[in-house]
């Protein structure tokens, strides 16, 4: 997918100014509250007129206000999940996932109904009525509506925003699952730098109106660790754990991880802040700590007067984060050998 957007638009005294380019399957736009996503998205899809510019989509042009081009909402096949599910009261979860499907041209019709309802697990839901359903399967009926519209590309605007945490990270499997199995690139739209590392794999930040250049889910994070709550987040994938005196203990690389939050089985992903790792110079001779990986220094970068200190242990990667002072105190520079010290209880299951 590559879609090129040169487009103002007033609104009120905001005004959204846009001059990017992005190619990719797996895109992130980020920015906080009023920065203009939602406006963005109203535009590429055709919801919004822009004032003046143009837009193209995989060299074909959406809208152009020197050519005089505006193509409808529904000739250009852009589909759009909302944080709020969204769906039509007066029908069944069967009628909502065909509506756009039914509207669909034949030839455009390469989902299979079936296909998608059984990759969503929503068989059990198809007679339901939609006031009968849980936040999560909710955005679940809305997505599959949006994909069985059989769109060229799907813009997903904050489509977890309004869900509590155990629902954000049981929905997002799904949402990343749609777009591999059918092949379906995606704009996916939040102000969480932990969904920019879960759901992109390029990045456009937007801020008052205006958009920067891409960049990655690492960098986005590396840029904001100080600014964070819970600083730079690592995420692992972890499984085949083993119970270890009342904690879980995981395979990580040719390490073990002692968690306390765990599962007896399967994989399971977990965060760790780069604040909850805990720099030695040398072997601690005692620590509390149930984690002590010996770790080699492999970048440093800065932070707003923070570090961030990017270990290898082993071949996997860690990122701890200290003050400026303390790395000067402990002499650390690429290729320093350390100690990281991890409390049991620091890392957080999320799915």
């Amino acid at each position: 997918m590559n879609l090129r957007i040169a487009v103002e638009k007033k609104q009120g005294s905001f005004l959204l100014q846009v001059n990017a380019e992005v190619s990719g399957e797996r895109i992130g736009i980020f920015g906080q509250s009023g920065s203009g996503k939602s406006t963005l998205v109203h535009l590429i899809s055709g919801l919004l007129q822009p004032d003046r510019g143009e837009i193209y989509l995989d060299d074909e042009c959406l809208f152009s206000s020197g050519k005089g081009v505006n193509l409808s909402p529904e000739r250009r096949r852009i589909a759009i999940v909302f944080q709020q599910a969204m769906l039509f009261p007066h029908l069944s979860v069967k009628a909502n996932l065909l509506y756009g499907y039914r509207r669909c041209r034949t030839e455009n019709r390469r989902i299979r109904p079936e296909t998608l309802i059984a990759l969503l697990k929503l068989e059990p839901l198809m007679k339901r009525g939609v006031h009968n359903l849980s936040g999560g399967e909710k955005q679940r009926v809305a997505l599959g509506r949006a994909v069985l519209a059989n769109p060229r590309l799907l813009l997903m605007d904050e489509p977890l925003s309004a869900l509590d945490d155990t629902l954000r990270f049981q929905i997002i499997p799904y949402l990343k699952s749609v777009s591999e199995e059918f092949g379906i690139p995606y704009l996916f739209i939040s102000h969480s730098i932990l969904e920019m590392q879960l759901m992109a794999d390029r990045i456009v930040v937007i801020s008052c109106g205006r958009m920067a250049e891409p960049t990655t889910p690492d960098q986005l994070a590396r840029n904001s660790m100080a600014q964070s709550p819970k600083g730079y987040l690592n995420l692992l994938h972890l499984s085949g754990p083993v119970q270890n005196n009342g904690l879980y203990a995981y395979p990580w690389g040719l390490n073990t991880l002692l968690i306390s939050d765990g599962e007896p089985t399967g994989s399971s992903l977990f965060e760790l802040s780069s604040r909850d790792i805990i720099l030695f110079k040398k072997h601690p001779d005692a620590i509390s700590a149930r984690n002590l990986l010996e770790c080699t220094v492999t970048e440093m970068f800065d932070s707003e007067g923070r570090v961030g200190i990017v270990l290898s242990v082993e071949g996997e990667k860690l990122v701890a984060e200290i003050v400026r002072s303390a790395a000067k105190e402990l002499e650390i520079r690429v290729g320093s050998t350390l100690f990281a010290a991890i409390k049991a209880s620091s890392f957080r299951k999320l799915a």
